[in-house]
């Protein structure tokens, strides 16, 4: 599955809990409450899960995630995870999780 199909699919489970696809820096994005909690940006999809977090933790200990820095100009979100499509089995837990941490 494409990280575009995988994000197709989130975006559908996740309406009754109050979040809806939109657009974030020219970007897919997943929000709830006019706030965005995720963000696709190539096969990669970005979450935000509040530094200091263990799922913050977690998602950033997978091999080649990184901070989510969506200009490229080395000034990355500490709030975000940016997990790769090599973990896509990850990114639907990881998005309930952003959702959650944004609506606590």
């Amino acid at each position: 599955m494409t990280p575009d199909e995988l994000f197709d699919d989130i975006a559908a489970d996740l309406p009754p809990l109050g979040a809806v696809a939109g657009a974030m820096f020219g970007k897919r994005a997943l929000k709830a409450h006019g706030k965005a909690f995720a963000c696709l940006k190539g096969d990669h999809l970005a979450f935000k899960l509040g530094d200091g977090t263990p799922t913050h933790a977690e998602a950033l200990a997978l091999p080649q995630a990184e901070l989510f820095d969506p200009s490229g100009s080395h000034r990355p979100f500490k709030d975000w995870v940016s997990v790769p499509h090599a973990h896509a089995a990850r990114w639907p837990d990881l998005a309930e999780a952003a959702l959650n941490n944004l609506t606590s």
